[in-house]
């Protein structure tokens, strides 16, 4: 029965995750972190997030897969963001050790909530100007039959995705929570494009940083084991709902979920 509850844990934190572009890490780094309460052996926080991310690598692919199909991924965008977010990642984990994490959680989950407030008014924000002819410009119309124009400068997304994954990298959250609002607020892009574009990241990100974790020893192969099934799945099924829904249906959801994860931050920040 508590191994059928991790292959659920998996199953349901990669649906919500491929839906939304977040990944699934936001459920299954604190469900490993409390799997001990079912009676399961019981996982540090650094096996918790290696785990996660290496079981994001499933969740990615299979999403990937399932956006191709659909052709709603901005492989080209994605790779720009991919330039600033991945050192921005990595200095953000290297800064972590000289900040006090419990104050900037707070902090930082206030941020979130707030990100989430603008998302409500995100149609009345001018995204990031940008020169049409030398920026990059596309469109795109959703499975409601509405079409958009989006585009930036490479530079200025390369350093908004710089800054992106520094502060991702310092608070341990997926990058995704902050690059699908990111994505939609400043760039304007269609909610259906951010999220896959988004998983495409999510995948590659989670190969480089599961290398690391893998050489740490920080995944418990019998949870990834468990946990992949239900990943590769869950996310498929995330694809579906995302193909099947309005673009402010998913933006709904997405900031339900930026609220959550907020809350969950501002409540660390006074636990610690």
């Amino acid at each position: 029965m508590e191994w059928l509850l991790i292959l659920l844990i998996g199953l349901a934190a990669s649906a919500l995750g491929s839906l939304i572009g977040l990944g699934g890490g936001i459920i299954v780094v604190p469900a490993l972190l409390f799997i001990g309460t079912f009676g399961l052996p019981e996982v540090s926080p650094q096996v918790a997030v290696g785990t996660s991310l290496f079981t994001m690598i499933f969740t990615g692919m299979s999403s990937t897969i399932g956006y191709i199909k659909h052709k709603t991924i901005d492989y080209k965008s994605g790779l720009l963001f991919l330039i600033g977010s991945a050192p921005g990642g990595i200095a953000g984990a290297y800064w972590v050790k000289f900040l006090d994490v419990q104050a900037f959680n707070f902090y930082f989950g206030t941020f979130i909530l707030l990100v989430s407030f603008v998302m409500v008014i995100r149609n009345k924000i001018k995204p990031l100007p940008f020169n049409k002819e030398t920026g990059y410009v596309r469109t795109f119309t959703d499975p409601s039959g509405n079409t958009y124009e989006y585009g930036f400068n490479p530079f200025v997304a390369i350093a908004v995705a710089l800054i992106i994954g520094f502060i991702s990298g310092i608070f341990g959250v997926g990058g995704g929570s902050l690059m699908v609002p990111a994505m939609i607020i400043f760039f304007y892009f269609p909610p259906h494009v951010a999220v896959a574009t988004s998983m495409f990241m999510i995948f590659l990100s989670s190969i480089v940083s599961s290398v690391a974790h893998i050489a740490l020893g920080n995944i418990d192969w019998l949870y990834a084991a468990l946990l992949v099934p239900g990943a590769w799945i869950g996310a498929r099924g995330g694809v579906y709902l995302n193909q099947r829904l309005k673009s402010k249906t998913i933006v709904l959801i997405l900031r339900i979920v930026l609220v959550i994860i907020g809350v969950r931050l501002i409540v660390e920040g006074f636990a610690g």
